[in-house]
């Protein structure tokens, strides 16, 4: 048999540069696929780039989001008269629709009736004799101590929790709900009408804890009764929870959760089954707590709580 003839060698190199002839080691061939690579096929933004002919844009690259109409409005200096009444702390958004639809405001001078009307922030809004301002929204917690009434203005020149909070901010604030004057704890202001509803509201179920210390021992027995319900001349109030503070050896000091916000309502749960309430403090308010808040100080609400309170019943 003739043996084939050696091609040269500066031949073969040529071939392999050029592409034809036989095939090299260095040569490309087809990797065979693994179960990772058919997964990052089928999750075709898993590996940040964009796979062969997807057409689907790659989880990586950052692409303006669509701006809603309501921060178009915001940067144009609109906004719905609903909002803006809201935001001035006079009700609910919901609310003002009905102050609208009544004609009971005034744009410029003139009554306004339609639903969704929207308005610039230089206009002259009024309700009644009342002139609106759209104020920046301002939300504050107060750990109120001892010795302070709950309300805005007292004819008997009393301390008041606007005492406390008096430097705060500029814009005008209230309290949202009360606590009596010996009663301690957590208490919100704030400016913004809509939220304020919300938490006052007993169809939101807003969540209080509440420390309470008793004049003498309370039985097991009457906390079960006060955790089936107790009937008080405006109506009947269960409790969520109830229990002893502490390792429980202190059988006058309990904790009390409720959701609803009747006027002294824990005093008088008490007082029904015989009790006394030596000394009451509200520890927990809806997501809020004391935590590094000490008596008689405040402070701003951070920006992920005003979201929480924002959620409140979407």
């Amino acid at each position: 048999m003739m043996k084939r003839p050696r091609r040269p060698a500066g031949k073969r190199r040529e071939n392999e540069r050029s592409g034809s002839g036989e095939r090299t080691k260095f040569s490309s061939f087809p990797k065979k696929r693994t179960t990772s690579d058919n997964f990052r096929e089928e999750n075709k933004f898993d590996s940040g780039r964009r796979s062969p002919g997807s057409g689907m844009k790659p989880k990586s690259l950052s692409y303006p989001k669509k701006r809603t109409s309501t921060e178009k409005d915001e940067e144009g200096n609109l906004i719905r008269l609903n909002r803006y009444i809201a935001n001035a702390g006079i009700c609910s958004r919901r609310e003002a629709d009905k102050l609208i639809v009544a004609g009971a405001v005034k744009v410029n001078g003139k009554v306004v009736t339609e639903l969704g009307t929207k308005v610039l922030r230089t206009d002259k809004i009024t309700y009644g004799d009342q002139s609106l301002s759209r104020e920046k929204l301002r939300y504050v917690l107060l750990n109120k101590p001892k010795g302070f009434i709950t309300t805005t203005d007292d004819p008997q020149n009393r301390k008041t929790v606007m005492n406390l909070i008096a430097h705060a901010c500029k814009e005008r604030i209230y309290p949202v709900g009360r606590l009596d004057r010996n009663t301690t704890g957590l208490l919100l202001f704030t400016n913004d009408g809509e939220i304020a509803k919300k938490l006052s509201h007993p169809k939101y179920g807003i969540k209080k804890i509440y420390h309470v210390g008793l004049d003498h021992y309370v039985t097991m027995q009457d906390m079960k009764k006060i955790l089936a319900g107790i009937e008080l001349e405006d109506g009947t109030v269960k409790a969520d929870a109830i229990e002893y503070v502490g390792d429980g050896k202190d059988k006058k000091e309990i904790g009390l959760e409720l959701h609803t916000g009747q006027n002294r309502v824990v005093r008088r749960i008490f007082e029904k089954l015989g009790y006394k309430v030596v000394k009451l403090d509200r520890v927990s308010y809806a997501c809020f707590t004391k935590k590094n808040l000490p008596r008689g100080e405040w402070r701003f609400l951070e920006e992920k709580e005003i979201n929480l309170l924002k959620m409140i019943g979407s």
